[in-house]
């Protein structure tokens, strides 16, 4: 591992030096903004990262509690100068540090942890520095490249490609104000979601004017306590707001990270509201592929196995599908088969699953490699919900797959209507789809009574809440999981 680190470092100096050196030669940057200074921090830091894991771990026996302790020690040293180093070169840096914060089912918790910094802190950049965020995509590439040729067995590739493609869009501001618009009239019957103005007539491709909001994080706890904000009732809202995007839309905000969602009470109402931010980067999904995603979660949901493995492999897993659904649902393959919606996400299910990641990280990389593009964001996208989720201590509870399979009901009673031949079978649709939904409504109503009622009867709501956060679920939320019928679903 320590001699594969050093010569990775030395590939890297020289791509990163190569890449430099091509573009100040090509006059595509000014050596004093990025030639420079720029590459001279990215050899220097990957240098630093490289010996430091060569010299701490080279005479510990591999595996040893001694050996885990120094790695956890060397990964966060590490992961600060990865993070000083995006902070410093700002730019596409910036841009990669966030997509590494997101990865908690990829990468050690020690970096995940320090570059989620990234998502609420990044340093701004000048307008010379945004003109420049997609030239830099040749050093990309090339350090991308340098890898493949150090690791054959993982593929990167799919990485370059997406950021080609997303980084333009995010750059576009006036495509960024028509998302935000449609998403805004798309879910216009959310009262608790607000989508800033645009001012279109004080804005270009390279300026944007927004309606200014305030709101607080919406993963910190504090504040909503501060404020009397229901940090279940947000949960609930997010829940609903992203399933109605992804199931029943198809027109997903890919960049949901703290930064981007904030949460206040209206001045008018006084009700709890979430402020959507960044409408830059959305991900259009296809019918087929939304189709096969609500098929998919459904048979999630529900413990279906056979139909898990027939639309992940339809989605592109082949034969991965294992690995496909634990990376979906971030959970063991074991808790997958018992019910996500049945058993309670542990502290110990979450450091296997990061241990294993490390073991099968060339099949990720592979599967991220086959997957349709599409998926890539929507992985991404579920990484960060999921963190705002463990912030606020509601992860994995019923409510959220509630919202999930009631989307995916519309959803796929939506298209059966679309392709009825006859009315009575869109009328036979019609009230299946009612029923069900009436039944889910019913269970929620009788969890969110149940909650209730532990509230009032719960003398210490703090020991509940880090009971929450460190996985453990109510009975309560196990049995309204369990009630719903599967054979009244929409086959």
């Amino acid at each position: 591992m320590a001699r594969r680190a050093l010569k990775l470092a030395s590939w890297t100096s020289a791509a990163l030096a190569a890449s430099g050196f091509c573009l100040y030669s090509n006059k595509y940057l000014d050596p004093s903004d990025f030639g420079a200074v720029r590459v001279g921090r990215a050899v220097a830091t990957t240098a630093v990262i490289s010996y430091d894991y060569l010299t701490s771990l080279r005479s510990v026996p591999y595996g040893s509690e001694e050996y885990l302790r120094l790695r956890s020690k060397v990964h966060l040293r590490s992961a600060r100068r990865l993070c000083e180093l995006c902070c410093a070169n700002r730019g596409t840096f910036i841009k990669v540090g966030q997509h590494l914060g997101a990865l908690d089912y990829l990468l050690p918790e020690e970096y995940t942890s320090t570059l989620k910094v990234l998502h609420s802190q990044a340093p701004r950049s000048s307008i010379q520095e945004v003109r420049q965020v997609i030239r830099e995509d040749l050093g990309q590439e090339v350090l991308v490249l340098a890898v493949k040729q150090l690791f054959p067995e993982f593929e990167f590739m799919w990485l370059v490609d997406e950021a080609k493609k997303n980084l333009p869009l995010e750059l576009d501001f006036l495509n960024e104000g028509r998302n935000a618009e449609k998403v805004a009239q798309m879910l216009k019957h959310f009262d608790f979601l607000k989508v800033p103005r645009i001012y279109w007539e004080l804005s270009t491709k390279r300026v944007l004017l927004m309606e200014f909001v305030d709101g607080g994080q919406v993963n910190d706890r504090d504040y909503m306590e501060r404020n009397k904000i229901d940090v279940n009732e947000i949960s609930r809202h997010l829940g609903k707001m992203y399933s109605e995007m992804i199931f029943v839309n198809g027109f997903v905000h890919c960049d949901p990270h703290p930064g981007n969602v904030l949460v206040r009470k209206r001045p008018d109402t006084g009700k709890a509201e979430i402020i959507l931010l960044d409408h830059g980067l959305y991900q259009v999904l296809t019918d087929d592929f939304r189709l096969d995603y609500c098929h998919l979660w459904q048979s999630l949901i529900w413990t279906d196995m056979e139909k898990v493995k027939k639309y992940s492999q339809r989605l592109g897993a082949g034969e991965l599908y294992p690995l496909f659904a634990c990376m979906l649902t971030a959970r063991s393959w074991d808790s997958v088969n018992r019910g996500i919606g049945q058993a309670p996400v542990t502290a110990t299910e979450d450091a296997e699953i990061r241990d294993n990641a490390a073991s099968y990280l060339p099949q990720i990389s592979q599967l991220l490699n086959h997957v349709p593009r599409q998926m890539l964001l929507i992985f991404k996208t579920n990484d960060l919900l999921r963190g705002i989720e463990v912030a606020l201590g509601t992860r994995a509870r019923a409510s959220s797959f509630l919202s999930m399979s009631r989307c995916c009901i519309r959803a796929l009673a939506a298209h059966k209507k679309k392709n009825a031949c006859s009315f009575f079978r869109r009328t036979q649709i019609s009230f299946r789809e009612a029923f069900n939904l009436w039944q889910i409504n019913l269970h929620e109503l009788i969890l969110r009574v149940k909650e209730l009622s532990q509230d009032q009867s719960e003398p210490n709501p703090t020991n509940n809440f880090n009971e929450v956060r460190r996985g453990a679920r109510t009975p309560d939320d196990n049995v309204a999981c369990r009630n719903l019928d599967l054979s009244l679903v929409i086959p």
